[in-house]
């Protein structure tokens, strides 16, 4: 099961230019739900003029070399790595399901586009790391959402209390989760693999097809956010905020995660 492509087995009931379609029109679905978001919301406007506004009001004037070494700094730390977390859980949970969803995405790609056909055999790593893929996404998903959730590890609130921002990792869950499942039903000749290929597309359907509804496309505005910030505290601005205290904390310790207060 993990070194078969599911799709190209998919492919023998259904033709692969379907297939190819569907693809193709979810990833037409990400760029057009995100481009109508920022219109929407107005984020790149808003990006530019905070941009401008950092500028203007600096201490000083950064440098191109300056501006391409936070620009790196802020894919490495931020980017990578998920440093903006201070809860070191939440910070695993977000890399496990950021990473786990990017080779899941890729290799799905990769394999609908240029392995169904039986003439072009799959690499064996593609659907390993395809399964591995969705099973970090399940493992880092589930953990965030019912242990890590501030609403619920903070406020104490059922974890199955599902709101609108909610709706991102649920699909996501939901897409992962059933993919794994028809993947396995299919490979084992059940009848019941349609059923939960149909649920798998809905799911997925609904992932790529809410982004203007979702918190999606956070994950273009958070490093453009992150390489802002870098660049606010370097030229001076630091965005209004006043600068670091100069006694330590007092009250309690601020690493310190709140439960249920």
């Amino acid at each position: 099961m993990l070194a078969s492509n599911p799709f190209a087995e998919l492919s023998a009931s259904i033709p692969p230019a379907v297939i190819q379609t569907y693809v193709a029109v979810m990833i037409v679905l990400v760029a057009g739900g995100t481009l109508f978001d920022i219109a929407h919301k107005r984020s790149a406007k808003y990006f530019f003029d905070n941009w401008r506004k950092s500028r203007k009001m600096g201490a000083r004037q950064l440098s191109g070399g300056e501006l391409a070494s936070l620009a790196v700094q802020t894919a490495l730390v931020e980017g990578l790595t998920s440093a903006e977390f201070c809860n070191q859980q939440r910070r695993v949970a977000h890399l496990l399901t950021m990473y786990g969803f990017l080779a899941y995405v890729i290799t799905s790609a990769i394999m609908v586009f240029w392995y169904l056909s039986p003439a072009t055999p799959t690499p064996a790593i593609l659907p390993l790391l395809w399964h591995l893929g969705a099973l970090m996404v399940c493992v880092g998903g589930y953990w965030f959402w019912f242990f890590i959730r501030v609403d619920v590890a903070a406020e104490g609130n059922s974890p199955f209390r599902i709101v609108r921002a909610d709706l991102f990792i649920l699909s996501l869950l939901a897409s992962v989760t059933l993919g794994l499942i028809w993947a396995y039903l299919q490979s084992t000749g059940s009848t019941l693999a349609s059923v939960f290929l149909g649920m798998y597309l809905i799911a997925t359907t609904v992932l790529f097809g809410s982004i203007p509804w979702s918190k999606f496309s956070h994950m273009f505005f958070k490093p453009a956010a992150a390489f802002q910030k870098r660049v606010a505290e370097a030229n001076g601005t630091r965005s209004n905020l006043p600068g670091p205290a100069d006694k330590p904390a007092i009250f309690g310790s601020p690493g310190r995660h709140a439960r249920n207060y």
